[in-house]
């Protein structure tokens, strides 16, 4: 370690002592329509190697004392800008001021780019099968393969180098959004907001960038500033047939006013009955509004909230069968109450977020940005609950054809017959019958249903220092700060026509049964809490420094971040199955978190360059994976520890005037990480217990998981004519598990008590899940696209891409990879047990290969002052059928009882799968003045 800081002392001492000279050339770039700097624009000669960008300032300059000389001609370029070409005479001993450059907005691209923020969003607001996405980290990116993978490929939930979105960081204002629960962005808290999301800064990978260390997935900060808007407003309207019907937005910025102030303000409202699946309705608000003032020429303060509170009917996940009688838009999660769909699982996101920003040029070529915001709300995820009565859901295994042909006794044909009648002609959640139910019980809510709720109250904050040391050497430096304190508990939304329901757990007795023995035999109204109720603190405390040097061969930088993270948990009930456990605190866990990465870039000529980003750090676990039961008890997960992510990538570049090209390889080894999975189990092998143990619910955690990530990456785009565009992309990845991780379970296990010590059975450690060399689960793993664009010099355009998908995978059960899949509750293997059966039971399923072709155009008028126009899309021409994912259930996890199921024609707990959209459209109707 002491030879690395030595390393990393030296290159800074070098490189401040380094090539001080003054500017050849010079300038900066306005907005045409604002006049405000434009920043981050490209400034190169051309057929050179010599490029530079504008500051937050939009000043620019170059200094080489290699620069060429006489005339030249300067390419000023920006995407969603109409770029420029401004002739210079450079000569080293007569420095060039230029006046102010002053660029116009590309309104095409402009609402070419909203449009794809708007599909984008769509996607990211989908069920848990999409909540690994990603594509909402690429929007601002330029790149030819990762626009390709933030729209084309993103439906497919293809992930870019196997990455989750908790392997991203984004930000607003410079404050990070990701949830410290989870390590996800909560997208829905800013959906809907997609006029202001246009100002937007990508970094790839674990590349450079201004804010913060980043990760591997890369970092996307989202500018809502009210100043860096463009002053004027848009109405738009758009009908879709995916997520949501219909939505409105109106949005209006006044720019910088001559008093200093400038506003920003937004509303929009999505809507739908049900989208593109069976009753998944939808039913979303959002407001934002942006008030900034420029204090003095130094200091400006802004002041943005937003505030998008969306409701959303989920769809389920289905076995094959479900899918074969159903079709694959079928959702088990809704039935008609008097004439009307309604969704038993409905997804509410409430949770506004006020940030304050303050804006300080200390020196023309030194800024510090320092940003507080607070977040507060609630998150619920509603599900019908049932306790003493038959299971509501209308695809439960016990009501389809396959239960009644696997009968023990002999295939079940008349039973079979009815249960496919009754499913065919209905399958969905009769209402009715939960209402009589619960009536002729005496009121007594045999079915409810509820919410797992989670307020949670944030406060973040950061300062960040940005310098230009010299023409060439720039330095970042971080200070961030967050403290999390969420409120987690089950909460009665409706008793269904009952008039009570008794808290405590059905499948226990005496104490044990009581969700909360501080509180026992409670009877719960609506919208009180029960079943579960604690806190989860959090703090979290980072520093982040970087320096970047930039010579006419050679770019390049160091990085270095260090942390430390605590948790808590904080018991509001007493659970009865863990009476010593539960209540009041847990133990404080606290982790240091470091790291390091470097990259340059070697330009080998004005055309050719080579790119590479090495990267080592750290991170605490996420509060998810902490606690390995937090609902009932502070047990914490067995040795946890900080998580380490190694990550190299190389690049080749290529930038003619015709084509850009990029090829990139890359290796990423994640280690030590830990997940929890939650489900029913049956065939679970509990030795030493005084009693069977067949059905139980269980947490299951792997620990000490190391997993690998290798592949290639290629985008190349070329303009054969000035209106006609070619490209293509392709992704050839390799995801696998890298290691055997420990999985243990922890459960009630129905109050299974050790025969020998009679003491209470809580979790059983069953060593280690083979899982090295599986794939990891996630969308396709190898990607191609094909596809061209024409853009008319009379403001319209259109293209279509071709997409093809391969070597995507189910994830597999790790709990059927361990012991307890050949064990018998004896501690001794099936009798019956053979190897070459159990290989092929334990086989990972690929999906079929699928390709799908999509279309996109736009076109716009002026008209006095008015721009009016519109953008479309036909995603999925030729309506093709494909899975994205699915899961092996947990319920068959040993030989016996898994190759029993599979021995059926049938399975009765097959893989459950999610499909694609068919063929969707979404149509954009637009004004701007």
């Amino acid at each position: 370690m002491n030879k690395f800081y030595f390393t990393i002392y030296t290159v800074f001492l070098v490189a401040f002592s380094a090539f001080s000279q003054n500017p050849v050339v010079m300038g900066k770039v306005l907005d045409t329509n604002s006049s405000e700097p434009i920043p981050d624009v490209k400034v190169s000669i051309q057929n050179t190697i010599f490029y530079t960008v504008t500051n937050a300032e939009g000043t620019f300059s170059f200094s080489q004392e290699t620069l060429p000389q006489g005339e030249q001609v300067l390419e000023i370029s920006k995407d969603g800008y109409t770029s420029l070409k401004i002739p210079v005479t450079i000569q080293n001993d007569i420095p060039v001021n230029l006046k102010p450059i002053l660029l116009s907005v590309d309104l095409l691209k402009v609402e070419e780019q909203i449009g794809i923020i708007s599909l984008s969003d769509e996607q990211l607001d989908e069920d848990e099968g999409t909540s690994f996405n990603v594509s909402g980290l690429l929007q601002a990116s330029k790149d030819v393969f990762l626009n390709a993978a933030s729209y084309d490929f993103s439906a497919t939930f293809f992930r870019p180098r196997g990455y989750d979105s908790e392997d991203g960081k984004v930000l607003i204002n410079g404050l990070e959004m990701n949830k410290l629960y989870n390590g996800r962005p909560q997208w829905s808290n800013w959906g809907g907001l997609n006029d202001v999301q246009r100002n937007q800064m990508f970094s790839m990978g674990t590349s450079a960038n201004e804010y913060n260390f980043g990760h591997l997935a890369g970092t996307t900060n989202i500018i809502m500033r009210a100043s860096q808007y463009r002053k004027g407003g848009r109405i738009s309207y758009a009908s879709s047939n995916r997520s949501y019907r219909g939505r409105v937005m109106g949005s209006y910025n006044s720019g910088q006013l001559p008093s200093g102030w400038a506003y920003s303000v937004l509303l929009a409202r999505r809507f739908g009955e049900e989208g593109y699946n069976d009753g998944s309705l939808y039913d979303a608000n959002s407001f934002f509004a942006s008030v900034e003032k420029k204090l003095s020429d130094k200091h400006s303060l802004n002041l943005t909230a937003f505030y998008t509170p969306n409701r959303r009917g989920k769809s389920s996940a289905n076995t094959q069968e479900v899918y074969d009688l159903k079709g694959t838009r079928y959702n088990s999660y809704w039935g008609k109450q008097d004439g009307e769909i309604r969704n038993s699982r409905i997804k509410e996101v409430s949770e506004p977020i006020i940030m304050l920003n303050h804006y300080w040029d200390i020196s023309e070529k030194t800024q510090l940005n320092t940003n507080v915001g607070y977040q507060f709300g609630k998150i619920g995820n509603s599900r019908l609950g049932y306790d003493n009565a038959p299971n509501p859901d209308p695809s439960y295994y016990q009501k389809l054809p396959s239960y009644f042909l696997a009968d023990p006794n002999g295939p079940n044909y008349g039973g079979a017959y009815q249960a496919y009648s009754e499913f065919v002609n209905d399958g969905q959640i009769d209402w009715q019958n939960i209402y009589e139910t619960n009536l002729f019980y005496g009121g007594t809510s045999r079915y409810y249903l509820y919410e797992d709720r989670n307020d949670d109250k944030q406060i973040s904050a950061n300062t960040i220092l940005t310098s230009r040391i010299t023409d060439n050497i720039d330095i970042t430096a971080s200070f961030n700060y967050r403290n999390l304190n969420s409120n987690n508990f089950a909460n009665m939304i409706d008793l269904l026509g009952g008039n009570g329901y008794l808290d405590i757990d059905t499948f226990s007795l005496g104490d044990e049964a009581q969700n909360d023995l501080n509180n026992p035999n409670r009877v719960v109204g609506k919208d009180d809490m029960f079943k579960y109720n604690y806190e989860l603190d959090a703090t979290d405390y980072s520093g982040f420094a970087q320096a970047q040097f930039s010579y006419s061969k050679v770019d390049f930088y160091v990085a270095g971040k260090v942390g430390k993270t605590t948790y808590q948990r904080n018991g509001l009930y007493r659970n009865g199955n863990f009476a010593d456990n539960s209540f009041g605190k847990s133990k404080q866990l606290d982790f240091t978190t470091y790291g390091a990465k470097a990259g340059g870039t070697y330009k080998i000529s004005g055309r050719h360059a080579f790119e590479v980003n090495t990267a080592y750090f750290t991170d605490a676990p996420t509060l998810r994976n902490s606690f390995s039961n937090s609902r009932q008890n502070n047990e914490t997960v067995n040795g946890l520890t900080e998580e380490k992510n190694i990550s190299v990538d190389g690049s080749y570049i290529f930038r003619s005037p015709i084509v850009k090209a990029r090829l990139t390889g890359y290796y990423t080894l994640m280690q030590d990480a830990s997940e929890i999975s939650f489900y029913y189990a049956d065939g679970i092998s509990v030795q030493g217990a005084d009693r069977a143990v067949e059905n139980s619910f269980i947490q299951e955690i792997l620990t000490g998981v190391n997993k690998k990530n290798i592949g290639a990456e290629l985008g190349i785009e070329a303009q054969v004519t000035p209106t006609i565009k070619l490209k293509g992309a392709a992704a050839y990845g390799q995801n696998t598990y890298d290691n055997n991780p420990n999985l243990y379970i922890t459960s009630d296990f129905g109050g299974a008590l050790n025969a020998e010590t009679l003491q209470r059975i809580s979790s059983v450690d069953y060593g280690p899940s083979y899982l090295k060399d599986y794939k990891v689960a996630g969308g396709p793993q190898q990607a191609y696209q094909i596809g061209f664009e024409y853009r008319d010099p009379d403001f319209w355009w259109f293209g279509t891409t071709a997409n093809y998908f391969s070597n995507a995978y189910v994830d597999v059960s790790p709990l059927a990879r361990t012991k307890n899949f050949y064990l018998d509750t004896d501690g001794v293997p099936f009798n019956d047990y053979d190897p070459a059966v159990a290989r092929e039971l334990l086989k990972q399923e690929k999906f079929d290969d699928y390709m799908l072709v999509n279309v996109v155009g736009g076109k716009s008028w002026k008209i006095k002052d008015y721009y009016v126009g519109f953008f479309a899309t036909v995603n999925n021409v030729f309506d093709k059928k494909y899975k994205t994912g699915g899961f092996e259930q947990g319920r068959n996890a040993n030989y016996r009882t898994l190759s029993e199921d599979a021995a059926n024609d049938t399975r009765v707990f097959g893989p459950k799968y999610w499909y694609g959209y068919g063929t969707t459209y979404y149509l954009n109707l637009y004004v701007r003045f």
